[in-house]
């Protein structure tokens, strides 16, 4: 029994059921849902025990302010394992899922969204008060030094990647001045950092807030840029004035607040957290080769023309580079949404599972050494699973009918989530010993499966035969 599993039964009494996890796209915590006869709860494994403590400090202080965030229950002595209350699996980024797609949002979305932005001066000015700051990690507060490592990370991380010629020294000048005017801003309240759809729970048709963990002493600014501008939001200017104007008119209720000026301010802060985005997105998808950060990139570059599109005369060489930079050939043929395509393999398990070369991990593995095998028959030694008498001998017998109902409900939920989010790759992959029959005749009847249900492009390589097959997107 593992650290989380004993912190369940400790504070809950019972022995857990189930342990699932759950997905983590830009972070190296690990997520579990732990389930028992009577209770529910979210696990999580950290790395760093200053950064789970900023978490759950904040945690208890912003339930006794009676904001809407996942309640604490209670930690291992090490303080690198905890748990929480379960919100349930709908992210605010799901839930304005056509909205993203069509750039058009109904009533239901827009007052949801709604809700969001009359919560969060609550999050920013309520959270803060009585709140010892000192507990955040990495930096208590926003400040020169955080803004210029933001800053850099994104000439590091991403401008230097893109091949384009500059000059450090006259990059640097306006660094300095955009520094200077988001420092400011100064004021006393909660800065969430990184504050977006996918950072929200629906819970009771009510939203909640997760992962605040990076939050800060800061200026307001931030959270609203961060989550008015997030790349894949897609939101549209008017819906943007909309929403800023429910979180201007429920901040008034809390602090003074001048909204032409807090408007002037805001469009710097917007400048600052797309780079500091681009940054971010450079880091996890060109060094640490996670797609979903590539795929992001296409709408954040699209967001800086937009506010390239404006005045922006205090960073004029800063403003020169971005500008060169967006036009370059690699943005704007980029595609940004590409389809679905998922690929299925047969493999023995003796030669190794396949490897993923789309960097997603692997997707699923499927073990068919547990139905009856032909291979053991010597009549079928020189057959595989695409051959008629092994294809009649899988099917009479009947397991591996039911085998693969199991495995056609799982794929198929994941292909529908997978085509919602706008995911690229999905790999399937059936093992038998020998990489001849079951696993053969599996990987044929799912890719076929998969795309008469989908009608997404499938690749399908039965390894060990040396044999591939591709199924048309059908458009």
């Amino acid at each position: 029994m593992n650290e989380l599993e004993m912190l369940f039964q400790q504070f809950t009494g019972e022995k857990f059921l189930s342990k699932t996890e759950l997905s983590a796209s830009g972070s190296n915590r690990r997520y579990f849902r732990l389930e028992s006869k009577n209770n529910i709860v979210i696990g999580v494994e950290g790395t760093s025990v200053e950064e789970n403590s900023a978490f759950i400090q904040m945690a208890k202080h912003f339930h006794t302010k009676g904001l809407p965030v996942p309640r604490f229950i209670g930690q291992t002595l090490d303080g690198l394992h905890y748990i929480q209350e379960d919100l349930g699996d709908t992210l605010l980024f799901d839930y304005i899922a056509e909205g993203r797609k069509t750039g058009v949002f109904c009533e239901v979305e827009k007052e949801m969204l709604r809700k969001t932005m009359r919560i969060l001066p609550q999050i920013q000015v309520k959270g803060a008060e009585g709140f010892n700051f000192s507990v955040c990690y990495p930096q208590p507060e926003f400040n020169e030094r955080s803004i210029l490592w933001d800053l850099n990370y994104f000439k590091y991380c991403f401008l230097k990647s893109t091949g384009l010629d500059f000059q450090e020294n006259r990059l640097e000048d306006d660094f300095g001045r955009l520094s200077d005017i988001l420092l400011r801003s100064h004021s006393n309240t909660f800065m969430y950092r990184d504050f977006q759809s996918r950072n929200v729970m629906i819970k009771d048709n009510e939203p909640y807030f997760i992962d605040f963990q990076g939050g800060r002493k800061g200026p307001l600014y931030y959270d609203v840029a961060s989550f008015l501008w997030q790349a894949k939001a897609k939101y549209s200017e008017e819906l943007r004035e909309e929403l800023l104007a429910e979180y201007l008119d429920a901040l008034q209720e809390l602090i003074p607040v001048d909204a032409s000026e807090f408007k002037t301010q805001l469009k710097h802060f917007v400048l600052f957290r797309t780079l500091q985005v681009l940054g971010a997105y450079g880091f996890r998808g060109y060094f640490e080769k996670k797609p979903h950060f590539l795929q992001s990139i296409p709408f954040a570059i699209q967001n800086l023309r937009e506010i390239l599109n404006e005045e922006v005369s205090e960073y004029p060489y800063l403003v020169e580079i971005l500008r060169e930079m967006t036009a370059l050939k690699q943005f704007r043929e980029v595609e940004v949404k590409k389809p679905l395509v998922v690929k299925i393999y047969s493999f023995s398990f003796k030669k190794g599972i396949p490897n993923d070369d789309s960097g997603n991990g692997g997707g699923y593995v499927f073990d068919c050494r547990a139905v009856n095998n032909p291979g053991k028959y010597e009549r079928y030694e020189h057959f595989t699973g695409l051959d008629e008498s092994v294809i009649q001998f899988l099917e009479e017998d009947g397991e591996i009918l039911s085998f693969l109902e199991h495995a056609y409900n799982l794929v198929d939920a994941s292909v529908k989530r997978y085509k919602d989010r706008g995911f690229t790759n999905l790999m399937v992959s059936f093992g038998c010993t020998g990489g001849r029959h079951r696993s053969v005749y599996s990987a044929q009847k799912m890719a076929e499966h998969i795309h008469a249900q989908f009608g997404v492009e499938v690749q399908l390589i039965h390894r060990e035969q040396n044999k591939e097959q591709q199924f048309e997107a059908v458009v």
